[in-house]
């Protein structure tokens, strides 16, 4: 830890869509930024412009809002750091690159592509390590600048060291020493101007202030390079993070594609965006996705409020953490039941009204408390609560009969049911149950088939909320209606 105040970024490159890893770094950034009082900033490193995804951007800036992880600065709240964009910077990235030029740490590279692949294929056959070759390394510095200012094109390289090694320190792994002779001459400026990731984000972390870097362990094998490149310029280096690598749920290698896709299928994705359409709360996403990789109890129920107090980043374990979509059901029900009951109405309300229903704020508030401790997703409102917004419903004749029953048995059972109902002041909790219950003592029958009969007939369901108090939110207009048509279908069943 070094005393400069706490600045951390989340730096995403918009060629693709935001998944788990992204969220769990945005989220660690997030926590340290606002366990110290310090900021979170959002850059968008769009430089490969190849690879670039039209809508991806957007859809980053909405993850991290659905997920409420507020920037401080980024491109579309500002701040005293910007452009935001890495493509908005391509002049600060050339003035920087010739800068390590004329320090000796960086050359103009001629090379044409057919030179290099040719080059790579011979030194594969030779068994060699297939890195640039250093053919410009040595060309004359005044020569080299006057070409390159003369429009001829040309890369910018970095000029690594070929003795020696390099130690670079990560917080969660320790010194990392890497043989100089391993590093290769890395392109810093493509020959359009661009720059790569090693030096834009190296020097945007410098220009922004960073004094942390939470970044993937994808960029560990370029780690020793980037602290280079930052030494070279003669600055100080942050403190570098690299997370563990998540793994399929088997544990056994990272998702594929093809794991993604079985993921869907059966429910579930490692992209926000879907989590979101899945019906998943974020509250539970940001729980579940902190836990992998900060170590503390696996089953920790957090707030994001929580977790900034609890934050601490030398509890971050580097070991790969494998997805676990039961943890995420988990959290997400935990996180559903914590909600108050208005929360929990004005989140699940947009469900049933997409289904084409319509909802009627009182009886909505009424159902949550028979329905919260089952939902999972907010999405499971609808198979569990849907019915208390039809005007009518329709069982299936089959799942009238009661097991053991015949179709004429039912019919009756139905009949005496209705009657009992008819004759209570109304339908509540308080009188429909003991009516009902001395109803099952006197035909000598189960609670369950006698009440699954009733369940059928008024949700038009054999799962539903607890009987009793949805028959008094339906009311008893509407139940006795519901029983009546379901005396009608068994007895065309007898």
């Amino acid at each position: 830890m070094n005393s400069k105040p706490i600045r951390v970024r989340f730096a995403p490159s918009p060629t693709g869509r935001m998944h788990l890893g992204s969220a769990r770094t945005a989220l660690y950034d997030y926590l340290l930024a606002r366990r110290t009082g310090g900021t979170f900033i959002l850059r968008i490193e769009d430089t490969d412009t190849k690879r670039t995804v039209p809508g991806s951007e957007r859809e980053l800036m909405a993850g991290l809002r659905w997920l409420g992880l507020d920037y401080d600065e980024g491109p579309d709240v500002g701040g005293s750091c910007g452009p935001y964009r890495q493509s908005e910077r391509r002049e600060i990235y050339q003035s920087h690159a010739w800068e390590l030029v004329e320090k000796g740490a960086a050359f103009p590279c001629f090379c044409a592509a057919e030179r290099l692949e040719k080059v790579r294929q011979e030194r594969q056959k030779q068994k060699l390590n297939t890195g640039y070759d250093g053919f410009c390394r040595n060309l004359d510095p005044d020569e080299a600048r006057r070409r390159a200012v003369n429009g001829e094109r040309h890369v910018i390289r970095f000029m690594s060291p070929r003795a020696g090694v390099t130690n670079a320190v990560d917080l969660l792994r320790g010194p990392i020493v890497v043989p100089n002779e391993m590093i290769d001459d890395y392109v810093l400026l493509k020959s359009d101007g661009l720059p790569t990731y090693h030096l834009a984000a190296m020097v945007d972390d410098h220009l922004m202030g960073i004094s942390h870097v939470i970044r993937g362990a994808e960029w560990l094998s370029t780690f020793p390079l980037h602290a280079l490149i930052v030494r070279a310029f003669g600055w100080e280096e942050p403190v570098w993070m690299h997370l563990s690598v998540f793994l399929k749920p088997s544990g056994k290698g990272k998702m594929s594609k093809r794991d993604t896709a079985l993921a869907m299928d059966s429910g579930y994705s490692i992209y926000i965006g879907d989590l979101e359409k899945l019906g998943y709360i974020p509250e539970g996403v940001l729980n579940w996705i902190a836990l992998m990789g900060w170590g503390v109890s696996e089953d920790d129920v957090m707030t994001l409020a929580q977790m900034v107090e609890r934050f601490d980043i030398s509890h971050l374990n580097p070991a790969p953490a494998a997805i676990n979509f039961s943890k995420l059901d988990h959290f997400s029900g935990t996180h559903i039941r914590l909600l108050p009951d208005e929360e929990i109405a004005r989140r699940i309300k947009p469900y049933f009204i997409h289904a084409g229903l319509e909802v009627d704020n009182d009886t909505l508030l009424k159902i949550i408390p028979l329905i919260r401790e089952r939902l999972v997703t907010l999405d499971d409102c609808l198979p569990f609560a849907a019915w208390f917004f039809k005007g009518t419903v329709e069982p299936k004749p089959e799942e009238l009969i009661a097991k053991n029953l015949t179709a004429a048995q039912c019919a009756e059972i139905a009949r005496k049911s209705y009657d009992i109902l008819a004759s209570l002041p109304e339908i509540t909790l308080a009188q429909a149950e003991p009516a009902m219950r001395a109803l099952v003592e006197t035909l000598g029958l189960s609670a369950g088939q006698i009440f699954g009969i009733l369940r059928v007939a008024i949700t038009g369901q054999t799962v539903s909320p607890p009987l009793f108090e949805s028959m008094e939110i339906v009311g008893k207009e509407k139940v006795l209606e519901r029983v009546r048509g379901a005396m009608g279908m068994l007895e065309k069943m007898r």
